[in-house]
């Protein structure tokens, strides 16, 4: 069985401390259109923003990029 790794439900603010500046200028940008930031994941050494809104995704990485057809794999 796979243990689970989430271990209490984070809140935004403890997700916007762990972004960089390029990045929370751009997840900023995103909220303005209707995301909403739902969790941050590191990868290759990296954290990724990963917003939400509805049933679409965006991804912010580590230079501020943002990406509206991110590959990112969500656990129910």
């Amino acid at each position: 069985m796979k243990q689970e790794r989430r271990r209490s439900a984070r809140s935004f603010h403890q997700f916007w401390q762990q972004l960089n500046p390029a990045q929370q200028f751009s997840v900023f940008e995103l909220q303005r259109f209707g995301y909403e930031l739902s969790f941050v994941r590191e990868q290759e050494q990296q954290r990724v923003a990963v917003l939400k809104a509805g049933d679409r995704l965006a991804s912010v990485d580590a230079e501020g990029q943002i990406n509206i057809a991110p590959t990112v794999v969500l656990r129910d």
